[in-house]
């Protein structure tokens, strides 16, 4: 007793002493180990409270996926509890950021047969949404005909501003929010973002001022709507992937405030315990820097919920199409890039000299009729802020009566548009720039607008150059049956991995621009504040947008198998997606045009046609993640912070991180090494189909590569479920050529006549960061 009583006094002073040479307050993360706390103490709670700091600072208690506690304290305490022994690892809290009908259709699903009708379309699967929270009376989301909410469901239905008990039902089974990180962010540095909730703009509740988040959870599980449209864009049947799942609501993101790690880290918590059978978390950074798993929330509260059965679905980010731009990289997420469908919403730029250039639009109110009017370029001033078109940057005396060509980049696209219209112009051409390409997405312009190509912008600008240029735009509503499709979208975040290029990611592609979905009440279609229309529906792009289909098909897998795990959903998914578009020809690039590879769309489009019956899985048990987290060089304390567990790394012979047992394979060379050489890794799968069945394996080996299996024969039977396989990838490293992207791609498939399981290939020489 004497002993604790010298701990508390020591820790206690130390923190008291740091307030006065450190007054600002920031909010830390402090990962404990649980395990070392005193039994005087009845709770966790109670032991921070004595020994760690007051509990006026603490604003969340994590006891599931993730032992420790969020607290406002100096650098200074943070610093002081760092030292404490029981302390595994402090991280200051974060800001993120969310990575903003026929959809359905195109990933392979049809009314009442395959995964649709086998998994009873998702019903009573419960899927947990990290987002804006949801407006509750859209008709996405009612529960005509649902059954009873699933008996170990345990989650509430927190009430708050404008959100009572009743707006929960059978089809929202649970909604929290989560404010606290987001509240004790206001004053620190000054930064503008987090602080009170802003009444006039958001509710204090699980309601829904954004609309991302309403968008996301009716994508993954809307119900049928008929008659859906956005303005009379894409009209018809608007439906989720899943749409007789369950959705339970955790609203970690505020109204032009991003979400807080600490916020996060507890509706990870929160999910779990409540009975969530997916997580969709379409969240990630915004700094284009991925952190070490063990100081990513993020990773961390996902590497919990995994391993307690959860699948975890997740957005790669929108700062395509440059390499290494995918964010979410732990293995145990599911990375989920973007790729278009065959819908598009064209418009064409006419010019006085009759030339035509296409565009797209979601323009729904008067238009030109054809009627041409001056065409100006005010970036030809060589004054950035009016090529972008940004606030008081344009001249009314220059652009009154004009169509205005603006370029894009530094704010919203339909705000450049608000910009064009108060200072006299009638219409905006948005013009992509070369790091953007050709890859476009359509916007709901408050003015007559359009968005065109890098190519088609030059062109446009060249002919503004040449004095009394004119120009209309013809707005051509909804075309389906688009050439070619999928596509990956230029905003997609693109490989390769950049914390450990073994594991390839993204993992897959799925729908993610142009997509249908519900909208909330509280802002228009644009999100901007002078926009007062209100829709049901709202047509958004980004990897936002698939993430949630990824997780409506998780739904449905599990609804089918429920004793899946989430690495066999994960597999599922990735050895079934589809590496050409619906002409069957090799998926190509937005941006470029050009082909693609395994660093854009992972293991390729998802195609829940072939997913529900894969015939193979590859899977992954808790212990394989430890092995991998050992393999990367992360000792037992660090992985304590990610596990929960303390870890025990082998001494002698260390593992590989290729071996991780991943439907992908990436084989990583040292850039120093000459001549030929040599890797072995190894697989195991896991028979999911008839239990007689012989598999063959079939290698498009990389060029300049070989790929050597064996066995080249894999027989299951009712006694051998599991069998596993040895890859051997040998080449020249003083002649193979890696191309562009720095790799050589290829794949390995072990095919039964009915079955064809593949994994991509990819060798590269990088060294890990």
């Amino acid at each position: 007793m004497a002993v604790l009583i010298c701990t508390l006094f020591l820790f206690l002073f130390a923190a008291g002493e740091a307030v006065s040479t450190d007054p600002t307050l920031k909010t830390y993360i402090f990962r404990v180990d649980g395990e070392s706390k005193p039994s005087i103490f009845p709770t966790h709670y109670h032991w921070y409270t004595s020994e760690f700091t007051e509990s006026t600072s603490i604003l969340h208690v994590y006891d599931t996926v993730f032992r420790g506690f969020s607290a406002s304290v100096t650098s200074s305490q943070a610093s002081a509890l760092e030292k404490h022994p029981s302390v595994l690892a402090v991280f200051e809290d974060r800001r993120r950021q969310l990575h903003t009908t026929r959809s359905p259709q195109f990933v392979g699903l049809r009314n009442q047969r395959g995964l649709w009708s086998e998994s009873d379309y998702g019903s009573d699967v419960i899927i947990g949404v990290f987002d804006t929270g949801i407006w509750p009376e859209r008709r996405s989301f009612t529960d005509l005909n649902l059954g009873p909410v699933p008996k170990r469901w345990k989650g509430v239905c927190q009430t708050g501003v404008k959100f009572t008990a009743r707006n929960c039902n059978r089809k929202i089974v649970g909604a929290r929010f989560f404010a606290k990180g987001h509240e004790a962010s206001g004053g620190f540095g000054g930064i503008g973002f987090g602080g009170t909730i802003n009444d006039t703009v958001e509710f204090r509740s699980p309601r829904d001022a954004d609309g991302h988040g309403t968008h996301t959870a009716s994508t993954a599980a809307g119900r049928y709507v008929f008659k859906a449209s956005m303005a009379g864009y894409a009209s018809g049947i608007a439906k989720g992937v899943a749409p007789k799942a369950r959705l339970a609501i955790y609203k970690v993101c505020w109204k032009s405030a991003g979400c807080f790690d600490s916020d996060i880290l507890a509706a990870f918590d929160a999910a779990v315990n409540d009975g969530v059978d997916v997580i969709s978390i379409s969240i990630g950074g915004g700094d284009g820097i991925s952190s070490p798993y063990y100081l990513d929330p993020i990773a961390i509260g996902a590497y919990g919920a995994v391993s307690r059965g959860v699948f975890v679905s997740s957005s790669a980010g929108n700062d395509g199409p440059n390499g290494m731009s995918v964010t979410n990289l732990a293995p145990w997420l599911t990375t989920v890039g973007a790729g278009t469908i065959d819908r598009n919403f064209p418009a064409e730029v006419i010019l006085g000299d009759g030339r035509k250039l296409a565009g797209v639009s979601l323009y729904a109110g008067p238009s030109f009729s054809g009627k041409k009017y001056p065409l100006i370029y005010p970036g030809k001033s060589g004054i950035l802020s009016a090529s972008l078109c940004m606030e008081n940057a344009l001249d009314p005396n220059l652009v009154r009566g004009k169509i205005v060509i603006c370029d894009r980049g530094s704010s919203p696209r339909v705000a450049k548009g608000l910009v064009v219209k108060k200072a006299g112009g009638v219409g905006m051409i948005l013009s992509n720039g070369v790091s953007n390409g050709e890859g476009l997405v359509g916007d709901a312009h408050l003015i007559p607008a359009c968005s065109v190509g890098s190519d088609e912008g030059d062109e446009i600008k060249a002919y503004a150059a040449t004095g009394r240029a004119t120009a209309t735009i013809n707005f051509q509503g909804t075309v389906i049956g688009i050439r070619p499709a999928p596509v990956v979208a230029s905003f997609s975040g693109r490989g390769p991995n950049g914390m450990n290029p073994e594991i390839l990611k993204p993992d897959l592609i799925a729908p993610g621009v142009n997509i249908l979905a519900a909208w909330t009440d509280a802002v228009g279609p644009t999100g901007l504040d002078s926009d007062d229309r209100k829709m049901e529906f709202n047509i958004l792009s980004g990897t936002s947008m698939s993430c949630p289909h990824v997780s409506g098909a998780a739904a449905l897998l599990k609804s089918a198998h429920p004793d899946w795990s989430p690495a066999a959903i994960k597999s599922a998914i990735m050895t079934t997606a589809s590496t050409v578009n619906k002409q069957l020809q090799p998926m190509t690039d937005e941006s470029t045009g050009n082909a693609t590879t395994p660093y854009d769309f992972g293991a390729g489009h998802l195609n829940l046609d072939l997913a529900m019956d894969p015939g193979l899985v590859y899977d992954l048990t808790n212990q394989d993640y430890v092995s991998f987290l050992c393999s990367i060089g992360y000792g037992a304390k660090t992985i304590q912070v990610i596990t929960r567990s303390p870890a025990a790394c082998p001494m002698r012979r260390k593992p590989v991180p290729e071996n991780l047992n991943y439907p992908s394979i990436a084989a990583l060379f040292s850039t120093g090494k000459k001549g030929v050489l040599r890797k072995t890794l190894i697989r195991r799968v896991k028979n999911v189909g008839d239990v007689n069945s012989v598999y063959n394996v079939k290698v498009e080996a990389p060029k300049g590569v070989s790929v050597a299996v064996r066995p080249g024969k894999l027989v299951f039977s009712d006694k051998v479920r599991e069998l596993s396989y040895y890859v051997t990838v040998k080449m020249d490293g003083s002649s193979v050529m890696m191309g562009d992207s720095g790799a050589v791609f290829g794949s390995l498939s072990w095919v039964d006549g009915k079955h064809v399981v593949r994994s991509p290939i990819v060798v590269t020489q990088l060294d890990p960061m």
